[in-house]
């Protein structure tokens, strides 16, 4: 690999994959295949001329924005002392009464399709008998 000093360098410079990813991650971390990855997800842009990709060290820089994650609180945190309510039962009550509805839903769902069956199908999977 040449020594380029990234510092001289203009941002928005085409660069090959390989050589944008030791400019980028100069310790190694990041590879070509790992930037061919993040162009198929969307989150890298790349150029592509005469059959060959390039990248700037600014598309990495985009690309990194997007990958980055916001802080989250310490992992016992219930989901009511985020929103500002007491934690305690009754998050954990509305989180049941969405469940229960969801599955009265599905039952009443699931019942409503067995009376669209003709009568010559067996729900219960046993081979029903053909008649001549």
């Amino acid at each position: 690999m040449a020594d380029i000093d990234v510092s001289t360098l203009d941002p928005d410079t085409p660069l090959r994959l390989k050589l944008a990813a030791s400019l980028a991650f100069p310790d190694g971390s990041m590879t070509e295949s790992g930037l061919k990855r993040e162009i198929e997800r969307g989150r890298l842009e790349c150029e592509r001329i005469a059959g060959k990709t390039y990248v700037s060290l600014n598309d990495i820089k985009r690309m990194r924005e997007l990958c980055r994650e916001s802080r989250r609180g310490s992992a016992n945190t219930s989901a009511s002392a985020r929103a500002g309510r007491p934690s305690g039962s009754s998050s954990t009550d509305q989180t049941r009464s969405a469940q229960d509805a969801a599955r009265m839903t599905a039952l009443a769902l699931i019942e409503r399709s067995k009376s669209t069956l003709p009568k010559s199908i067996n729900p219960n999977g046993a081979g029903a008998s053909l008649r001549r």
